[in-house]
């Protein structure tokens, strides 16, 4: 009897798996017969749409594919999709003779699908927009070559100078460059489906290839990043942060980035955008970041965007220029004079877009930095600090506040009189005194009559430090014939 129930649960169980498995399609064509019983279940398998494209079967070679205009529009997604595979194979550029047909039939499809999303003939399928995507990723996303100082042990070279490493795949690169340029800036291009697959992911790939020797790629990045920053708003706190990372890294870890120029150029554009009041995140930015790029060795290659990007704070907001100053105070170089002809030329516009109240903040220890300045046996930089007194805005500034300047910097203007051996700094440094001498020639009187007092007294100091020193040189001579005697 107990094999019999066992048989019996066997069998079914056996018709049961039958009916679930005919019922999802897998089983028998006989196991499921539409209108066999009454209790028959007809199930009718869901039909294809055929506006949705089916994402075809990998291609194993590069062929030619029909133009777009060829074929009807109902086909032209299927066709995008398999242009689509055609430029996800990859060629040694290296070579420019391996696989030359392949290579121009790879870069004709590229341009044939540029040219399909730039004229928005057709809006083109999420699953289309997902395979361009992860193609687009296919070419552009690679580990970088090593960086030139890292194969030759030199120092960073000034870009204008030295043409640089070139990518060898540039032509194709470009034309995949440029098909991601006009997806996110095409009218066509929904945000809400577009972010799916531009994602953070994404953006931060994207932030890794700034750091590429070529400067055509970086151009292009600098313009993708910041149409993708201006049209995807889900994405700025992300992208701001990101920026920031690569900064801090560059700065406290390895001062050697490729792209930090171009990245401060969308940062300029981003700033000029910023709504006021300031958010404290933005100025933390600029305290954190910006103000600390002035620190590492490289800054001539970057500082005209970083100098642009300081500017635009100060526009914004009056209030940070002690911020900014007493930022470029700490960071001032000490031995390259150089970075000092760059700084003086930043701080020249800070000032002019500075307040008398600001001024007053930081005029101390901005011109003792100055008067050293001033004195610098390098005549660029003292004819760079002689040139603030052309501007008429920071003019205004030291008349109103000269009770205080003056005295710190007469005796810097007197020296450079004395003793620097430039003629040009001589002449500048006469003019700049006259102008202080019709400001208040009081006062001028007052610091000439301190400085000479002061002079005397030192001259009186080292007279008597002489006297001293040739007692005891006389007294350990009359010490030592003593002792000669003696013996």
């Amino acid at each position: 009897m107990f094999k019999k129930i066992i048989k019996g649960g066997q069998r079914k169980s056996s018709k049961s798996n039958s009916t679930d498995a005919s019922l999802y399609g897998y089983g028998p064509p006989s196991s499921h017969n539409p209108g066999s019983g009454p209790n028959s279940i007809a199930v009718v398998a869901p039909a294809q749409n055929p506006d949705v494209p089916m994402v075809p079967p990998p291609m194993t070679a590069v062929e030619p594919l029909p133009l777009f205009r060829d074929v009807s529009v109902s086909e032209r997604q299927n066709l995008f999709l398999r242009k689509l595979q055609i430029c996800c194979f990859q060629f040694d550029f290296s070579n420019t003779l391996k696989s030359a047909r392949e290579k121009e039939i790879k870069r004709q499809t590229l341009l044939e699908l540029v040219d399909f999303i730039q004229s928005g003939s057709g809006k083109i399928s999420d699953v289309c927009q997902e395979e361009m995507i992860k193609m687009i990723g296919v070419n552009i996303f690679r580990c970088l070559p090593p960086a030139s100082h890292e194969n030759t042990g030199q120092e960073t070279t000034d870009p204008e100078e030295d043409e640089g490493y070139l990518e060898p795949s540039w032509p194709h690169l470009q034309i995949v460059y440029e098909l991601l340029l006009r997806y996110v800036v095409s009218s066509e291009t929904d945000t809400k489906v577009a972010k799916r697959y531009i994602d953070h992911s994404f953006v931060l790939k994207l932030l890794d290839l700034f750091d590429s020797e070529d400067h055509r790629e970086r151009e292009f990045l600098k313009t993708i990043l910041h149409r993708i920053y201006g049209k995807f708003m889900v994405h700025r706190p992300f992208i701001r942060k990101a920026i920031n990372n690569i900064f801090y890294r560059f700065i406290y870890e390895t001062e050697r980035h490729s792209g930090i120029g171009e990245l401060l150029e969308i940062l300029g554009s981003i700033i000029n955008g910023f709504a006021l009041p300031m958010k404290e995140e933005h100025k933390l930015f600029l305290v954190r970041a910006l103000i600390p790029l002035h620190k590492p060795k490289p800054v001539a290659m970057y500082h005209q965007q970083l100098s642009y990007c300081i500017i635009q704070f100060v526009e914004k907001d009056y209030k940070l220029a002690d911020t900014v100053i007493r930022g470029l105070l700490k960071y001032w170089p000490l031995t390259n004079c150089q970075k000092e002809v760059l700084f003086l030329g930043e701080l020249e516009e800070v000032l002019e877009a500075t307040q008398p109240a600001e001024f007053q903040r930081c005029m101390v220890p901005l011109f003792r930095q100055i008067a050293r300045c001033l004195n610098s046996s390098h005549f660029q930089v003292a004819e760079r600090a002689l040139f603030l007194w052309n501007n008429e805005h920071i003019v205004s500034l030291i008349a109103q506040n000269r009770q205080v300047i003056l005295p710190i910097i007469f005796k810097a203007l007197e020296k450079n009189i004395q003793n620097h051996w430039n003629q040009a700094i001589h002449v500048l440094t006469v003019n700049v005194q006259k102008m202080f001498m019709e400001m208040d020639a009081e006062l001028f009187d007052e610091c000439e009559r301190q400085f000479e007092e002061k002079e005397a007294r030192a001259q009186e100091v080292e007279e008597q430090r002489e006297i001293t020193w040739k007692k005891l040189a006389d007294a350990a001579v009359q010490g030592g014939e003593d002792d000669m005697v003696t013996a």
